[in-house]
């Protein structure tokens, strides 16, 4: 679809994938790349990007005004698609994939392509982990929680330790931003930060490269346009891992 008004869809069916996530399958299928994401409106309420996590579904995780009143919607009820936008994952050889929570939405695209050999997933708990019986099928699935529920007892970075990075062409994450900056400097420790491709999440406001809300410092890269995915090698000495901006352009800091 093009860039205009948004497409309205129903939902034909939500599935609760943890306490904090769910995922709506959309009356309308779209053809895109793995790691792309659609600008959702909730009638009434906001317009949010989220990235596919499937040619017909987005998975929500439920953590503000827009995606609290996702929450309540039921089978039947209309939202409003803009997109797929931006670029997406472009994994070469072997993939390794790193997700925190609700980062697994646009991986398992890849992984359901039969696209990551393997896949390593963290998150609070064992119940937070989302996807976890679909990646296992697919993929040599590792798992990490802060509380030791499921898998390895701490975070997924830890588990970075028992891979050889060298042997994977991609490394290809999504999730908390302090966690992958860990993976960027793992990798650049390695000498091979360009290996790494990160899909970012900022405040976007168009979602097509106009507004300039999701410019990133100090190049001033539009996460809606020349990513949301970008190479580690790019990323280095910009504000990734330090801050973003609100709504009003404020830097947050992050961490």
């Amino acid at each position: 679809m093009g860039e205009g008004l948004p497409r309205a869809v129903s939902i034909k069916g939500i599935t609760k994938e943890t306490p904090k996530i769910r995922t709506f399958r959309l009356s309308g299928s779209f053809t895109f790349t793995p790691g792309q994401f659609v600008m959702v409106w909730v009638p009434g309420v906001d317009e949010i990007p989220m990235a596919l996590s499937g040619e017909d579904t987005i998975s929500v995780q439920e953590v503000g005004d827009a995606t609290k009143a996702m929450f309540r919607l039921e089978k039947g009820d209309l939202l409003g698609i803009r997109g797929p936008f931006g670029n997406g994952f472009s994994p070469r050889g072997k993939v390794l994939a790193v997700a925190g929570g609700i980062g697994a939405a646009p991986l398992l695209p890849l992984a359901m392509q039969g696209k990551v050999e393997v896949f390593l997933q963290g998150a609070a708990t064992g119940k937070e982990l989302p996807f976890r019986k679909a990646l296992a099928r697919e993929t040599d699935l590792r798992v990490a929680t802060d509380d030791g529920s499921g898998g390895h007892h701490g975070f997924v970075t830890d588990l970075l330790g028992g891979v050889k990075l060298r042997d994977f062409g991609s490394v290809c994450v999504c999730g908390p931003e302090p966690m992958m900056r860990t993976v960027l400097r793992i990798l650049d420790e390695a000498g091979i930060p360009d290996r790494g491709q990160f899909s970012l999440h900022r405040y976007m406001n168009c979602g097509v490269g106009i507004c300039g809300s999701c410019a990133i410092d100090p190049d001033g890269l539009r996460v809606c346009r020349e990513g949301p995915v970008f190479t580690g090698d790019r990323l280095a000495g910009t504000e990734f891992g330090k801050y973003t901006r609100d709504a009003s352009g404020r830097r947050k800091k992050i961490g």
